[in-house]
């Protein structure tokens, strides 16, 4: 049994990791696996921290706004911007006429025009973009254009939109023919045979610093592009082809993102662009920042799915064949949808094996903005279609959920995903779900909750617990690679440059201390920079969960190599028998003890180099696209939750009266960072499965385009008690300090909330009816499925309102707000 590290959110009580690995140092100098602040805490709580709109400007800086369209799909017949040109303060106004070179900043696939050049994609397309001397004149301009259209009937909902020919072909992954379920006249009487549908919604990126680009020319012709993006190396890329000049000419540096969460992964690229179009034309620096509304509206989101599945299991409820579809409703152009549905294919077993399976993947295409990556990257929408399942059979098969889990989890005989790739962890999986099981009492809870639905009739409560299995690495191998470099100056200090970006979730205090740890010196001779293409070229998107194992183990590479040139000197210089020890910046020789700026000065006077680049690549991944099988994923990060909610079956309200979360992520590097990063990404979560609804309407125009029409998780909605524990145990994969990644696996930790108000619906018929529910599970839903399980039971709204004694169960009910008494 390995030891459990448990941290109660109340009491804020942060642990410490202290086994980090064979390669450890003493405890006394060792700064992996301990828990240090935020490298920007304290600049960002005093106001300090620099985003990009709080650069200064030259004192000749523009500022652009972008002329968007007014429909979804058609054509520009006439348009006038005559208004616009005479504006006060507007310099200059460009078109797509006015781009030097490539119009179509596609990521992967064409189809992304940078703006609109007479055919209209989505509402909101960019089609002009206006130069003025404040951001306030320029987006006044903007909107006087004159555009005339010839509008069409926009797709926004699935059937229209599977009728269409797809963005991309379809893919399959089958583990043999046999893998689609057979039709219901020729399965065995004694099957359980169940099948259904999801409908999963999309979601808003809502980072708090917005999409904005400042670019300014430089002496030689070229660009510096600050630029609030995951992927600077794609900004240049694109930044260059647009304007027609080689990538030497385009610097993008990075500091800090005020959130990410996959919205900048590939669309931020475009308003760095038109800033860089705007210098190119002016010669002056040029910036563009999205009101929230527009940043809303023409920006890509979470991809909405439409997943159906069919399952056979016996009787005992293992299941034995399975037919799984998603599809992808993927916007108007294809951005990263190859992928993403892939990875919502790659996810769809979750934590299960499901015997003779053939999972299949569409990309559809609508009149919306292309949706992209969002943390999770496709993951979270196959992992909940297989979660609903795994609800379903449990009905079906008369046992409680978590027992169906069990019985069909990976394991010795049954460990093969549906893509070929071996799942080894078996036993992690099954011992992280029964200590969660016990540490959250599940069993006993089981029964009080039980016990409560059977005596309230309007109040009921669901619980849940659910695994998490997700595959990290890119599945585009090639991206899968990372550099560093790292300069140690005469005085000690260290300077530190990589490939990844700092969006808050701490990769540069991570990098921090893997370097510090390396050169065996204190964290704060170690300071990591901006990241910088001029720096570390042709770098990967900080994304698929893999800054710190790429990143980090370029820099311990880079720092190895100079340790190792430190050693060598200090044994020839002074003539040692062993190697020189380095503790806490103390460098031992024989007897005699120097500090590690001293041999820095020595190494540097006898001409030893202090810089260096590092770079890693991730071994053993391999996927074959066109047999759909192979090794795409370095290793599963694993993890489980728990959920109890509490339901009230005549307004739809929900409440989330507790979590309990067990997350492996190896030995932790900084177990205060992964803690809360495991907390926010629940928490988004949460929001994707409960609250964040987006809608189109008919013209194909987002109508939740704000914060007053668009919810977020509040602290109103966070779960009256909380408990986050790491699983302590090594990941037996080589990565950096055998840690394992903890940026998006937890995100699917809220699908065990979305399964506990499944469970509270279904008490409604003693669990002897499915719930009728999809996501995202808004009060409207939550209602609609529980008069649904009324109706379907015979029982009528009326009878559910025994008024007195229901206000006594509400008044019952422990912990709840005086208020929300008083309204009852």
């Amino acid at each position: 049994m390995r030891k459990l590290t448990m941290r109660k959110l109340t009491t804020r009580k942060l642990t410490t990791i202290n086994h980090i690995s064979s390669q450890s140092q003493p405890l006394d100098c060792q700064v992996v696996g301990r828990s240090h602040k935020h490298e920007s805490a304290e600049k960002q709580v005093s106001g300090e921290a620099l985003f990009v709109d709080d650069y200064a400007t030259s004192a000749n800086c523009l500022h652009a706004a972008v002329i968007l369209s007014d429909i979804a799909k058609g054509s520009i017949q006439h348009i006038d911007l005559s208004e616009v040109t005479r504006s006060s303060g507007v310099i200059k106004v460009l078109s797509s006429d006015d781009i030097p070179g490539e119009k179509d900043i596609g990521p992967i696939f064409k189809g992304d025009p940078l703006l609109a050049d007479g055919e209209i994609k989505y509402h909101r397309q960019p089609i002009a973009v206006v130069l003025a001397r404040t951001h306030h004149l320029a987006w006044q301009a903007a909107k006087k254009a004159q555009i005339e259209y010839c509008s069409q009937q926009a797709t926004t909902d699935f059937e229209p939109a599977s009728q269409q020919p797809h963005l991309l072909p379809s893919r399959q992954f089958a583990v043999k023919a046999e893998g689609t379920p057979l039709p219901a006249s020729e399965r065995s009487i004694s099957e359980l045979s169940i099948e259904g549908d999801l409908h999963v919604g999309g979601q808003e990126h809502f980072y708090l610093e917005g999409q904005i680009s400042l670019a300014e020319p430089t002496e030689d012709g070229g660009i510096y592009v600050r630029s609030s993006s995951q992927h600077p190396t794609e900004v240049q890329t694109l930044v260059a082809e647009v304007l027609a000049i080689p990538f030497n000419k385009v610097t993008v540096d990075m500091r800090r993102m005020g959130g990410g969460f996959g919205g900048k992964e590939s669309q931020a690229a475009q308003w760095a662009c038109l800033a860089a179009l705007g210098v190119h034309h002016t010669g002056k620096a040029v910036k563009l920042r999205l009101p929230r509304s527009v940043d809303m509206s023409a920006t890509g989101k979470r991809h909405p799915f439409y997943n159906q599945y069919q399952l056979t299991a016996d009787q005992q409820g293992v299941i034995n064949r399975a037919n799984i579809e998603v599809n992808g409703l993927c916007g108007h152009s294809a951005d990263l949808s190859g992928a993403i549905v892939d990875r919502a294919m790659f996810h769809s077993d979750n934590a299960y094996s499901l015997g003779a399976a053939t999972i299949t993947g569409n990309r559809l295409k609508t009149d919306t903005v292309s949706h992209t990556a969002y943390r999770g990257f496709g993951g979270p929408q196959g992992m909940i279609t297989i979660e609903k399942a795994m609800q379903s059979l449990s009905i079906h098969a008369d046992m409680d959920a978590l027992d169906i889990r069990l019985k069909n989890l990976y394991r010795q005989g049954n460990n093969v995903t549906p893509y070929g790739m071996e799942v080894e962890q078996t036993d992690t999986l099954k011992a992280v779900i029964e200590q969660l099981a016990d540490s959250a009492e599940y069993r006993q809870r089981r029964i009080e909750i039980e016990r409560w639905n059977r005596d309230n009739l309007v109040l009921k409560k669901g619980l849940a617990l659910t695994p998490v299995k997700f595959g990290i690495s890119f599945t585009a191998t090639h991206l899968n690679q990372a550099g560093a470099l790292i300069h140690i100056y005469t005085d000690g200090s260290v300077q530190v440059s990589h490939g990844g970006t700092e969006m808050g979730q701490g990769l540069h205090t991570k990098i921090q201390q893997i370097v510090a740890q390396t050169l065996n010196i204190p964290m704060a001779l170690v300071l990591v920079t901006s990241t910088r293409t001029d720096k570390v070229p042709n770098s990967s998107p900080t994304a698929a969960s893999s800054g710190a194992d790429l990143n980090g183990m370029a820099a311990h590479n880079a720092a190895k190599t100079l340790l190792e040139r430190l050693c060598t000197f200090a044994k020839q210089h002074y003539n040692l028998s062993e190697e020189p020890q380095i503790k806490q910046g103390k460098v031992t020789l024989d007897k005699q003890q120097i500090d590690w700026a001293e041999l820095v000065q020595q190494a540097y006077l006898a001409r030893v180099s202090l810089s260096t680049t590092g770079f890693y690549k991730t071994p053993k991944i391999w996927f074959d696209m066109e047999k759909s099988v192979g090794r795409p994923f370095f290793y599963f990060s694993i993890g489980a939750s728990c959920s109890e909610v509490t339901i009230d079956t005549l307004t739809g309200e929900m409440r989330l009266d507790r979590v309990d979360i067990l997350h492996d992520v190896g030995n932790s590097l900084n177990p205060a960072i992964d803690i809360g990063q495991i907390e926010g990404a629940f928490v988004q979560g949460l929001g994707w499965l409960t609250n964040e609804e987006l809608l189109w309407n008919d013209k194909g125009e987002l109508l939740s385009n704000s914060p007053m029409n668009y919810k977020i998780p509040t602290i109103g909605d966070y779960p009256k008690q909380m408990n986050i524990a790491l699983y302590d145990k090594a990941n037996p994969e080589h990565s950096i300090y055998r840690s394992k990644a903890v940026g998006e696996p937890p995100f699917m930790h809220g699908i065990s909330v979305w399964c506990a108000i499944y469970d509270a619906i279904a008490s409604i018929s003693n669990h002897q009816l499915e719930a009728d529910l999809h996501a995202p599970a808004t009060g409207e839903r939550i209602l609609q499925a529980c008069l649904d399980q009324y109706d379907r039971i015979g029982y009528t709204r009326s009878e559910t309102l025994g008024a007195k004694a229901d206000v006594n169960q509400f008044k019952a009910m422990p912990q709840h707000e005086p208020e929300k008494q008083q309204e009852v």
